[in-house]
Order: C-alpha cells, then structure tokens, then sequence
C-alpha cells in the first residue's frame, strides 16, 4: 500500500485544486491510499512566535501527516503567475519547527510532485515552476515523470467540484499511478 498526502494550496471551500486532490482519491487504485491535508489554521510564519510559542498544533498535525506517507502531492493554484502564499508559509513552517531545522527529516529525500488546476488557459505552469527552487533547496525527491497541468478548470469540473473531464479523469489516474510507483522506489 502506497501512502500519499495531497495538500491543496487554497484555502477556498470551491477551489478546483482541492477538487483535483478529491477526484485523484476517487481514481486511486486499490493499493494507493490518498489523503487530503488542509492548510486551515495555519498561522504566518514568524520567527519571534515560533521562538516563544513553539510549534503551532495546525503545523505539528500536517507536519505528522507528512511524516506517515510515502509520498507528497502538492495541489498548487496559481496566484498571480506564482506559488499561493498560503502555501509557502505551510512549506516554510514545516521546514523551520522544532526540532531545530527539520528539513531532513521532514523533506530529506522524500518523494514530492507537483500539479495543479486553473481557470486560465495555461494551467498552473508557473506556480509548478515556482516551485522547483524551493524544492531543490529542501532536498525532495521531485518526481519529474509526468506533468499535471487542469487549464480551463471550470469546464473539466461541475458546480458541485466533481471532475467530468474524461480525458482530464485518465490522466490524474496515469499521473497519481505513475507518482505512488516512484514514491515506492
């Protein structure tokens, strides 16, 4: 059984990627286990807090989830053609928290992969490319195999978030498939 974590970069109720991430665990084959993190209550990242505070329970708790998988799918919208900042601030918590500087343990040759869903006709291409330094400098295994890229997503989904977009529905299977393959590797 492979374990795979998908964190959606919105924090919107109707966002297409948190649909994506939906529509990818109803694709998923009998021996891929998808589950849905939420960046929800996930305060910004400041250093003073962090100091006298600690670790806020919103990130120990997606920090847990990260750790139990095999691998990690980011889900990113894209936000005035880059990464959400919700998003990063997620990254950057999981990589700051105690103990001190836990990017090995947390991103350390772990498997990542990166799609995402759009409402413009290009996808999510820079958001994805965005992210590609951030995740080179935290050392992820980045599975490069195949691209995921919904453009137009208001035509492959409904009004109530289901994915309809057959050609769109075969290849997230392809593409989740592909990435539990590697994550096991």
């Amino acid at each position: 059984m492979t374990r795979i974590l998908g964190i959606s970069g919105s924090l919107r109720a109707g966002s297409f990627n948190t649909a994506l991430l939906r529509a990818a665990q109803e694709v998923a084959s009998g021996d891929i286990t998808l589950e849905l993190a939420t960046l929800h209550g996930i305060p910004l990242y400041d250093g003073d807090a962090e100091s006298r505070d600690g670790e806020p329970e919103a990130v120990a708790a997606l920090k847990r989830q990260v750790l139990a998988s095999d691998g990690v799918l980011l889900c990113t919208p894209e936000y005035n053609n880059g990464v959400p900042g919700v998003f990063k601030n997620a990254i950057d918590w999981l990589s700051r928290t105690s103990p001190v500087g836990d990017i090995p343990s947390v991103f350390g040759g772990r498997p990542f992969a990166l799609m995402g869903a759009s409402p413009g006709g290009f996808g999510t291409i820079l958001s994805q490319a965005h992210w590609l330094p951030v995740l080179k400098t935290l050392g992820v295994r980045l599975w490069s195999g195949e691209k995921l890229l919904v453009s137009r997503a208001g035509q492959a989904f409904d009004g109530d978030g289901r994915l309809v977009d057959a050609r769109v529905r075969e290849q997230l299977a392809a593409f989740l498939a592909g990435f539990a393959a590697y994550a096991l590797r």
